[in-house]
């Protein structure tokens, strides 16, 4: 091979090359002079100086934060000249005077018979940093390809002319389809074969103003397995831009499980009409039942004057409850009808807070009919000495402050109930039969008083005695209804407009006679009711 020839500049101008364009301290010390004698503008930079001339003037001998002695100097260089070069980690002073690491690079030459050392300094603490950032976009990188692989719905990236260039693990899964099957094919692959040239046009559309939206909104959507088979699909776009270039991101999900679960809901949906049928045609026959029964004993003529009593009380039983049944049972079943009917119009995935809405009100509506059939049980259970009290220590606070809890669901608009108790024993009573009187006088206090009013619960603990007190501001009680408040059926005459069933309060009375308790009642029409309650009971001292 012939040998090249290179002339004395053109060494003189590779040298100026690797000095001056470096981007690490190169320097030119004398061992005689013991000075530097040139560094490249890199270093200056380094230092923190504004030139060449000033970095002489302040590290002209050395650029240590503890310079070495004499002795140390010389046999450093001799070390050099011995190794033909010498690397060492030590610590170097800027010029605004803060330290720093670095790794110094040391190897002797000559110049017409003079010494001279070329010094090399890399800054660690700069290398590890951007080896630093090199390992954290690394990890960046690492974490997005597990994002994208592990992903739990489909995730496929095209470009704008709609080839697939990436598929998630979870789309090879969803489609059959190996990662070699898919990047390279055209989007229109996994579109069935019916709407493929309409998804054509919509691509176009999206490369023409891309944004980040759902799809399918108003429609079904379907996608194409690889062996032809379809299933119905929620699809959303996104996008974004790389070398100029726009890349679509579609986010796919199977939801043939939703679609099976709409199904089960129209099913649901009809066995609810034949259960609502069902009941309004129990409720007739117990009604035509129980009319049947008191037509009966109307039409008695031998009974003694103690049964003629007791069949007029009947008829006035009777009369209450058509009363009340008539009410508290056929508004509830007319919002079940009415809901179970609006449902069968609601047809599609976008009115499912529709259907929703009518699926809570039926909820609703059977959970009242529940509550009525409960009172009706709860008296007859009590009147046939099914009920028995079972006595337990506790706090008697604890428990007001528990009911006042619960029922703030039921509060009107600005309404409140505030409590003042002053129990720091436990009380032994029944805790289930106390609960249950509580909810129902202030579920009362609540219901007949008007918005942003307060309900006052008060209770006081004082040896075996124990006494609470409901007060509200509403509508009232007159005193002619007052007298029957506790017979079963009684509505007062302005609580006509209000649900209930009249038998509260009788259930009330029954809880207290099991519980040796009291209760008194006083009342003002427009100005309030306050009912009292008062137990005589075994007592705990406070911990």
């Amino acid at each position: 091979m012939e040998k090249t020839t290179f002339s004395d500049t053109f060494y003189c101008d590779l040298a100026h090359v690797l000095f001056e364009e470096s981007d690490e301290f190169v320097g030119v010390y004398s061992p005689d002079s013991k000075r530097f004698v040139r560094v490249n503008e890199a270093g200056v930079r380094l230092f923190g100086v504004e030139s060449e001339k000033v970095f002489f003037e302040r590290y002209g001998n050395s650029i240590r934060r503890r310079p070495l002695s004499v002795e140390q100097q010389e046999e450093l260089i001799r070390l050099i000249e011995r190794d033909g070069m010498h690397v060492e980690e030590v610590e170097l002073l800027r010029a605004d005077g803060v330290p720093f690491k670095a790794r110094v690079q040391m190897s002797p030459f000559r110049h017409e018979d003079r010494k001279f050392i070329v010094v090399r300094v890399t800054d660690i603490e700069h290398v590890r940093t951007m080896e630093s950032m090199e390992r954290q976009l690394e990890h960046s990188s690492q974490r997005y390809g597990a994002v994208f692989t592990n992903a739990t719905i489909g995730i496929i990236v095209c470009n704008s002319r709609g080839t697939i260039v990436s598929a998630s693990n979870f789309i090879q899964k969803q489609f059959h389809y190996s990662e070699e099957e898919l990047v390279g094919k055209p989007i229109e692959l996994l579109v069935p074969d019916s709407v493929r040239h309409t998804h054509e046009r919509y691509r176009d559309a999206f490369n023409t103003n891309p944004q980040i939206r759902s799809m399918g909104h108003g429609r079904d959507l379907y996608a194409r397995r690889k062996d032809g088979t379809v299933f119905p699909a929620e699809i959303s776009l996104s996008y974004f831009r790389q070398d100029d270039e726009l890349y679509a991101v579609a986010y796919i999900i199977d939801i043939t499980y939703k679609k099976e679960a709409e199904r089960a809901l129209i099913e649901q949906k009809n066995r609810i009409e034949q259960m609502n049928a069902e009941l309004e045609q129990k409720v007739a026959d117990r009604t035509k039942a129980l009319l049947a029964t008191l037509h009966q004993l109307e039409q008695s003529k031998d009974e003694l004057a103690i049964a003629l009593a007791a069949e007029r009380e009947l008829g006035e039983l009777k009369s209450r409850f058509v009363s009340m049944a008539s009410h508290e049972f056929r508004t509830p079943l007319s919002a079940v009808l009415s809901s179970a009917s609006l449902l069968e119009k609601y047809t599609t995935t976008e009115q499912q807070e529709k259907r929703d809405r009518h699926i809570q009100r039926i909820k609703s509506s059977v959970n009242h009919l529940n509550d009525i059939l409960e009172e009706f049980l709860s008296v007859g259970k009590l009147e046939e000495g099914k009920v028995e009290a079972t006595y337990s220590y506790f706090h008697l606070n604890d428990l007001i402050a528990d009911v006042i809890a619960d029922m703030q669901s039921m509060l009107k608009a600005g309404q409140r109930v505030e409590a003042e108790i002053d129990c720091n024993t436990q009380v032994r009573l029944d805790k289930s039969l106390v609960r249950k009187v509580l909810v129902n006088l202030i579920s009362n206090a609540v219901k007949y008083s008007g918005e942003n009013t307060t309900v006052w619960v008060r209770g006081w603990c004082r040896g075996t005695n124990s006494r609470i007190e409901v007060q509200d501001q509403g509508i009232g009680i007159s005193e002619e209804d007052q007298k029957h408040l506790f017979e079963r059926f009684f509505r007062a005459k302005n609580a006509t407009n209000f649900a209930g069933t009249g038998l509260g309060l009788h259930i009330v009375a029954k809880y207290l006679e099991l519980l040796n308790g009291t209760i008194e009642l006083s009342s003002e029409l427009n100005k309030g009711t306050t009912v009292t309650i008062s137990f005589m009971h075994e007592n705990h001292s406070a911990y």
